[in-house]
């Protein structure tokens, strides 16, 4: 039998290819390792989204290149859906480049590969992956549950529609069939992703349907929580609200890029809405769940931004106070229109506008988590003495530490808050 592993760079997007990827194998009872130094194949699912990411790919596929003894290289995902052709070229030392489409065909793939073969598969249909099994990652209560696939925001900035395609919604019942099966693995939080969930349904229906999705999802036995990410402020539709507050399963949290909030800013890089939509978005949030917790990311030295752009949006975040914030540094990507702007920011300005910005939305999140000291929450368990509440999502947000008896992962209980450590992170006292 062949050992191989699975190296998952990038997004939770990708890291449900990678489960697509494991499930495959181990249906055709290949010997999945860990520890990439064990393999024979070792499968590098990469992200292209930014320069580093690039960067983090390559220098993954780079390592296994110089090992000795080298594994069969396999490497997927974006990068290779970008510059699959170029890479072909530059790297004779993978053993094959394949896109989402051939990871059904895998088996015979890696056969080949052990035969011999250098293989370039550059399918970017994503047809293959219905049906496929997936295996989660093994010990972790939440599973991602991606429903769709590509994008029709036009984002100045942005690759994903030229890497990945037009939007393409996956079917309710399909979606409804694998968070059955993810549930009886034992899996209790499903988290929706796709470029751009609050799009779903658009393509392949003539209209919005995330709300009637979450209430298909709501339905099924074991999932006790769902999580909505990467939501476009101007699809915050009242009926998807009236889900959110009315579905018990769907918990008040919503991550929701808004990238700046200066309206310069937002018109060069051609987000909808402005900075008008996003205020509506979260007014209608807040007043229908007035506990709800708001994640966003902002993007700082987009091409043109001044500082009286960067000022508005310390004052923003002074006043809108979401709980979790993100932010990345402008990176100019090949093809993008953002690209080949004028007013490009110096590194330096991006990297010090980007400390400014962490360090004021530290105060802010540490003020909206010492606001839930003494009270009582419920908590997923992830790993002995540790669990996240509604507030947070995984990997991304801040945890809770437990202090109290010993409650064994992915069970729910209820804990009392006792004191925030860090900006980021609190304690609780196990109550049940």
């Amino acid at each position: 039998m062949i050992k191989t592993a699975v190296v998952t760079l990038g997004c939770p997007k990708n890291q449900v290819d990678s489960e697509y990827i494991l499930g495959v194998l181990d249906k055709n009872r290949f010997i999945l390792v860990g520890d990439t130094r064990e393999a024979e194949v070792v499968i590098v699912n990469t992200c292209s989204f930014i320069a580093d990411a690039k960067r983090e790919s390559l220098e993954t596929i780079f390592e296994l290149t110089t090992r000795e003894p080298k594994p069969y290289i396999i490497v997927a995902g974006c990068m290779v859906q970008q510059h699959g052709r170029e890479l072909w070229q530059e790297l004779p030392e993978v053993a094959a480049f394949i896109g989402p489409g051939a990871i059904g065909r895998l088996p015979a793939i890696i056969e080949r590969v052990l035969k011999g073969e250098r293989l370039l598969e550059l399918s970017s249909s994503t047809e293959g992956e219905e049906g496929l099994p997936r295996l989660t990652v093994e010990g972790k209560p939440y599973a991602y549950l991606k429903i769709a696939e590509g994008c029709d925001n036009r984002c100045a900035y942005c690759t994903i529609p030229a890497i990945k395609g037009p939007y393409r919604s996956r079917p309710v019942e399909r979606l409804v069939a694998e968070a059955r099966a993810l549930a009886a693995t034992g899996i209790k939080e499903l988290i929706l992703v796709a470029q751009d969930t609050t799009a779903y349904g658009l393509d392949c229906y003539g209209e919005y349907r995330l709300p009637q999705l979450l209430q298909a999802l709501a339905r099924i036995p074991g999932i006790e929580w769902l999580r909505l990410l990467y939501a476009y402020p101007t699809r915050i539709t009242p009926q998807l609200v009236e889900v959110m507050a009315g579905e018990e399963k769907v918990v008040p949290y919503l991550d929701l890029p808004l990238q700046h909030a200066s309206e310069d800013v937002l018109r060069r890089m051609n987000r909808s809405g402005g900075l008008k939509a996003s205020l509506k978005a979260i007014d209608l949030l807040r007043n229908a769940m007035p506990d709800i917790a708001l994640r966003s990311t902002f993007i700082v030295g987009f091409p043109g931004e001044r500082e009286e752009d960067f000022y508005r949006l310390l004052e923003f975040l002074k006043a809108v106070r979401f709980d979790w914030v993100g932010a990345f540094k402008y990176s100019p990507e090949d093809g993008t229109a953002a690209a080949s702007m004028p007013g490009q920011v110096p590194e330096e300005v991006k990297e010090e506008r980007y400390r400014r910005l962490m360090l004021s939305q530290q105060t802010i999140t540490k003020a909206l988590n010492e606001r839930w000291v003494g009270r009582e929450m419920q908590i997923l368990v992830e790993e002995p003495g540790v669990g996240r509440s509604f507030r947070q999502a995984p990997e991304i947000d801040g945890l809770l530490y437990l202090e109290g008896s010993y409650v064994p992962p992915g069970t729910f209980i209820t804990a009392r808050i006792t004191k925030v450590r860090g900006p980021y992170d609190l304690v609780g006292q196990v109550i049940t």
